[in-house]
Parts: structure tokens; sequence; C-alpha cells
């Protein structure tokens, strides 16, 4: 969650300087900035819009399916809609990638960040409110979420896989709420659990929607701004996003707390068992903005210059260790055991072995990222 955590020295990453000189020689050691940057930037700023896009269109489907459910809650109809959910989560959990440098999605006004994906979250504080007599309405849980506590998550992908699958209270298979849950004459709380679940979906999409816009091609939004400015505070941002995202948050606050603690209520999405999802497809977000590739759910790709060649025009060598690690990295998140938190018990050797060498490679990949930082004389983000 980003309120965990402050980015310091932020006016520090700022550059006073260096606009119009791209490829100029420098006097402090540092490279300079590739010609390519500006193209490499443009690719990432029609990455960022398709992948958003994306997940826009997943969350409506999902939504559409989530509908289909509360209409007729059976055990069939409940299956699609946590296929649903999960399927939502492939696209979205490849645009974490573009947090933490206070863009749309986390800037400290408005950022929708912590209504979209929060966790870990209490599911007694869900099972609360249903049970309470508060309106269920987008103000009341907007208002309600993270309220006391970050655990007290009420909206977003986390809060809607709880109403699907109920508690994770084993270790070997998901949470298994029962459909009748969602059924009037079953039971007495169903009427507003079905309410919670039509106002969560809805605004998600909204964010999504809102998200979608900001990076949108041809208006006065965000995505302007980001390629207004210089190509060096560009690339400080997508750069950063990279850097935070493998080390800290990836390698830091989704697997070394669960790893450390054992605990399936560490895991990042506990109750579905998709933890392994995450990982893998956070990595690959990473990999996209490096390589300039995105796979669309339609199945065509994006491509253009990405992050590599820019790393690679200053310095071939250190671009060619990004490339090894980050492959490493990925293959190491498809390796890791299923479901996730059997991987982590005390006595699985071999499970937790594999989450180590997942966060090995995700601090390698971090501390490579930071070189390639400093290359071109950014300050490296410090979190906390």
């Amino acid at each position: 969650m980003f309120d965990r955590f402050r980015i310091l020295t932020i006016a520090a990453l700022v550059p006073l300087a260096l606009t119009g000189c791209e490829d100029e020689e420098t006097t402090d050691g540092t490279a300079p900035i590739p010609a390519v940057t500006a193209s490499a930037l443009e690719n990432y700023a029609e990455i960022v819009h398709a992948s958003y896009e994306d997940s826009l269109t997943a969350a409506r489907e999902m939504g559409d399916d989530l509908g289909a459910f509360a209409d007729d809650p059976t055990d069939a109809t409940l299956q699609t809609a946590r296929t649903a959910w999960l399927d939502a989560r492939e696209p979205y959990l490849q645009t974490e990638v573009y947090r933490f440098y206070d863009g749309p999605i986390d800037n400290p006004t408005n950022g929708p960040e912590g209504l979209i994906n929060a966790w870990p979250l209490d599911e007694s504080y869900i099972d609360s409110i249903i049970a309470g007599d508060e309106g269920i309405n987008a103000d009341n849980l907007e208002a309600l979420n993270e309220a006391g506590g970050e655990e007290n998550v009420a909206t977003g992908y986390h809060a809607i896989e709880y109403l699907l699958w109920g508690a994770d209270t084993s270790p070997d298979g998901p949470g298994d709420r029962p459909a009748a849950d969602f059924d009037e004459a079953e039971s007495d709380e169903a009427e507003r659990r079905k309410i919670y679940l039509y106002t969560t979906s809805d605004m998600l999409i909204a964010h999504l929607e809102g998200l979608t816009a900001d990076w949108a091609d041809g208006a006065a939004n965000y995505r302007a701004e980001f390629l207004g400015a210089t190509d060096e505070e560009g690339l400080r941002r997508v750069m950063t996003g990279m850097i935070v995202l493998a080390g800290f948050e990836t390698g830091g606050e989704r697997l070394q707390a669960a790893l450390d603690s054992g605990d399936q209520e560490d895991e990042h999405s506990c109750f579905s068992d998709n933890t392994h999802r995450d990982m893998i497809q956070d990595v690959r977000g990473i990999r996209n903005v490096w390589t300039g590739e995105y796979q669309r759910l339609d199945g065509t790709t994006i491509e253009g210059p990405g992050i590599d060649e820019v790393v690679r025009a200053a310095d071939a060598a250190l671009a060619g260790q990004i490339d090894s690690k980050l492959n490493e990295a990925y293959a190491n998140a498809q390796a890791l055991e299923v479901p996730f938190d059997q991987s982590i018990q005390p006595g699985n050797d071999e499970g937790r072995s594999k989450v180590e060498a997942l966060i090995l490679s995700l601090r390698d990949l971090e501390s490579l990222l930071q070189n390639a930082f400093t290359l071109f004389g950014l300050t490296v983000p410090v979190v906390e």
C-alpha cells in the first residue's frame, strides 16, 4: 500500500537543469540522457494507457458477472464471478509499475490506489459494515476505507475477493464462501452483501475510467504533462516505479514479510490463493516497461523503444545485466509453489527456498536498476 511509506527527498530527484542537452558530454562522470529517451517515454505512455484500458475492460466484464451472480446466487454463477475476478487481476497487476512517483494512481491529493488495491484486509471490518445499519454506498465506503487503520480496507479488488471467496481458513486451498451467503432465503445479510458487491464493483470501474482518461492521448491531462516534462524528469518517474516495485514493494512488503511470518494472512491475495499470479504479473509489468512491449487482452502487441534501449545507449553491459536479472526474476516468480501459502509454511524448505530465490533476484534487479538511475545522475529514491 502506498501509505506505508514515503518517498523521501523528492525535491532532490527533480532536475534543476538539463533541458535540451541530450547526448551532450557531461563533466560530472554521469551519462547524458540518450536521444532515444523521448521515444521511449512516448511508448511508455501508450503502454500505460493500453494497460489501464484493458484493466477497465476486464473490470466491466467482472461487473457483469458479479451482477449475474447476485441476481441468481448459485454455485455455477459464483464460480463464473470468481473466474472473472481472477481474469480482471491479470492486466491490473501489470500496471503497478506505474506507482511510486506521484502519478495519477497514487498522487497524494486524490490518487485512488488505496481504494483500488489496498491490502492487507481485515475481513472482520467488512463483516461489521455488512452487519451494521449504515447505508452501503460509494461515499460511505470511501470514507470507511482504511478509517482507523490501514487494514480496515473497505473497497477495491481485495474487498471483492473477500466477498466472493470468504476467509481462507486452510493452507490447502482458497476460501470457500457458499453462494447461499448471497441468497435472501438463506442469509439475513444477503441483501446488504449484494449491495456491497455492486457498489464496490462500480467504484472500481469508476476509478479505472479515471486512470484511463488520465493517460489518454490528445487530452489536457496527466499524459500531456508527463510528456511535456524534460526527458530526464520522465526517466526519473518511470525508473522510480520500476525500482520501488521490484525491491521495496514486491521483494519486501509482499514477499519478505510473508516469508518471515509464515502466515497466510500476510500473502497478497490470501482469500483466492492467487498470490503466485500477483508476483508473476508484477514482474511482467516491470518487464513491459523495460522492453517497451505490452500484449493487450485482444492479442495485439504494443511495441516500441523501452527503457532497455535508453540504458543500452549509455552502458550496454549494464543493460545486459538487467536483461538477465529480469528474466531470472520472472522465471523465479513462475516457479513459486501453488498455493503460495503452502510455500511459506515453516518446514517447507523447498517452497521457502523458491520464495527466497525470487526475493534475492528482485533485490538484485533493484540494485541494477539503481545503478542505471545513478548512471544518468538521478538520485535513488529512499523509502521508509
